[in-house]
């Protein structure tokens, strides 16, 4: 069965805690998309938008089954727009 996963997040910046979770996930599903919100909320963000993004593709490279992209809007939409339910 070809399931795949989304870990939704600002990432702001990416730990090591979030590598270890992409990581795991990545054992159990084919493909983990790494999901970056471009507006995190109330918080002023430590990094911009495209500076989270790239520190976690940077970071997850390795990972073959992971892809990071970033998004707009809400989670949800994201989610069904790329057929994500995990």
């Amino acid at each position: 069965m070809n399931v795949s996963a989304m870990y939704p997040g600002t990432f702001d910046p990416i730990t090591y805690g979030h590598e270890d979770l992409v990581r795991r996930a990545a054992r159990l599903y084919n493909k983990v998309v790494v999901a970056i919100a471009a507006h995190p909320g109330s918080k002023a963000p430590m990094f911009t938008f495209g500076e989270r993004v790239e520190l976690a593709r940077t970071v997850l490279s390795s990972i073959k089954n992971v892809e990071v992209t970033g998004y707009e809007g809400l989670t949800v939409d994201f989610a069904r727009e790329h057929s994500l339910a995990v």
